[in-house]
């Protein structure tokens, strides 16, 4: 097809481009991890803008045909072929109990600051994706703008610029919040204990998922709280017919649910999430919602939060830009409705002040716009970058192992054949150079022997080899 019959299409300029650029990956002109023209030169090939080859280049980047590597341009990406088959749901026993998971996850804590290693285990996002730059800029500027009132405490509730660019950012996830409703925090873990001090005294129970986010154990162990771990499918999250159960067998004073789950990436339906909250509230019980990986569900739009049905103040929607923009600056946010007065409290008595700097050069990120096509492009990155981790693992590790398919986020939760052990795994993986996360630190109670979490956040030949090598030694085991 002619340019000319391109534009009596009536499709987009970029998209012409785009389109073109897919036809030449598509008939073999360009292989799988060959550099693409560059945009200048595609410009002055189709006489269009640089701003037109770039938008042609974002969505390619989307749509997952190209990739960008730092200081070297744009390159095809790897197609995902095959995808191994899911983990089922999880069985835990519903019975409350104490959680002792703090001597493990803290060693492998420590071994996630090794910048030696090939760092499969923390879920921290690639930096080399975050808008570093511009987030620089932006805090220099506000410095010498602000002088002393950027140096200066920011009490609780915290930054009004801030709280006012979350309350609008939460209409997009079915939210009407007033800035006054919204407390600041360090980060989306502080938000949580918060939370989780508000609604509970030592010796009370916490209804969750399994497997959970080993921060939210290590929180209910620090707190003297119990954990009452609950089945939990790897796309559709908490079983709400075990929660009921349970909700009837032992007093439960708080649950706690993620959106995009760390480790397995599952998201309740928008019903299952409504049927949750009028099940909580009719029996008075708070319900904790960490959002912190929603901004990266890899389909639009992003599902709208267990906050969004909330008549009574009991959920406490929790989350941070930890994930999305700078895991450094430590700014996170929670609106935790009646309990409000209580987290505002807590907060100044345990941390005083978030970072005020952060804080507003974050305000000023989300109050300048492009965050939204910054996130699409992230979405599109990670959901590819996901399916390739999974890929690879079908490709590498052991016949019957499994792994799942994320909705959101950049992490794949791997369950190996039932005889082997992540354990040994982990420490056979840190003797060739490469951190994983093992399965146990995910459960009060020890369970996931076979199961390990990988980040998918980055994706190169390099990880690439480190899978193939865990693949090897899954294999020994």
């Amino acid at each position: 097809m002619s340019y000319a019959q391109e534009a009596a299409s009536g499709d987009k300029l970029y998209e012409r481009v785009a389109r073109r650029v897919v036809r030449l990956i598509e008939e073999g002109t360009f292989q799988p991890g060959e550099r693409i023209p560059s945009v200048r030169s595609q410009s002055r090939q189709h006489a269009v803008s640089i701003t037109t080859v770039l938008e042609a280049y974002r969505l390619l980047e989307i749509e997952g045909w190209i990739e960008a590597r730092p200081q070297s341009g744009y390159f095809v990406a790897t197609r995902v072929t095959h995808r191994p088959a899911e983990p089922g749901a999880s069985a835990p026993v519903p019975d409350p109990t104490q959680v002792s998971i703090g001597e493990l996850s803290l060693r492998v804590l420590r071994d996630m600051q090794n910048p030696a290693l090939v760092q499969l285990g923390a879920t921290v996002p690639d930096p080399n994706l975050l808008p570093g730059e511009r987030l620089n800029r932006l805090q220099n500027s506000i410095a010498r703008e602000l002088g002393g009132r950027s140096l200066s405490y920011d009490p609780p509730p915290g930054c009004r610029e801030l709280r006012l660019q979350i309350a609008r950012r939460a209409l997009e996830y079915g939210c009407e919040l007033h800035p006054d409703e919204i407390v600041t925090t360090t980060g989306c873990q502080e938000a949580m204990v918060l939370c989780l001090r508000a609604a509970c005294r030592p010796g009370d129970t916490v209804a969750i998922e399994s497997p959970v986010y080993y921060g939210v154990l290590q929180a209910i162990e620090s707190l003297g709280l119990r954990a009452l771990e609950l089945p939990t499918h790897p796309t559709t999250g908490m079983s709400l017919d075990a929660l009921r159960y349970a909700l009837d067998q032992h007093p439960v004073h708080a649950c706690l649910i993620s959106n995009f789950n760390n480790p397995t990436g599952s998201c309740m339906s928008g019903e299952a999430r409504r049927e949750l909250v009028e099940l909580l509230a009719s029996r008075n019980i708070p319900l904790i919602e960490d959002d912190i990986y929603g901004d990266l569900a890899h389909q639009a739009p992003r599902p709208h939060v267990a906050k969004a049905y909330d008549r009574k103040g009991l959920v406490m929607l929790c989350s941070s830009f930890s994930k999305t923009l700078a895991p450094g600056y430590r700014v996170g946010w929670v609106a935790p409705g009646r309990y409000f007065r209580e987290v505002e409290h807590l907060k100044c008595f345990s941390t005083l002040a978030t970072a005020t700097l952060p804080q507003l050069t974050i305000a000023e990120f989300l109050n300048s716009g492009g965050y939204e096509r910054y996130l699409r492009k992230m979405r599109g990155i990670y959901a590819r970058q996901t399916a390739l981790v999974a890929q690879a693992v079908a490709q590498y590790f052991p016949a019957g192992t499994r792994a799942t398919r994320p909705g959101g986020g950049f992490i794949v939760w791997v369950e190996l054949p039932e005889s082997a052990d992540s354990l040994r795994l982990y420490q056979q993986a840190l003797d060739q150079g490469i951190i994983i996360a093992p399965g146990p630190i995910f459960s009060a109670k020890g369970a996931y022997r076979n199961y390990l979490r990988l980040n998918a956040a980055a994706w190169s030949p390099e990880i690439e080899a480190a899978i193939a090598k865990l693949g090897r030694l899954a294999n020994e085991l």
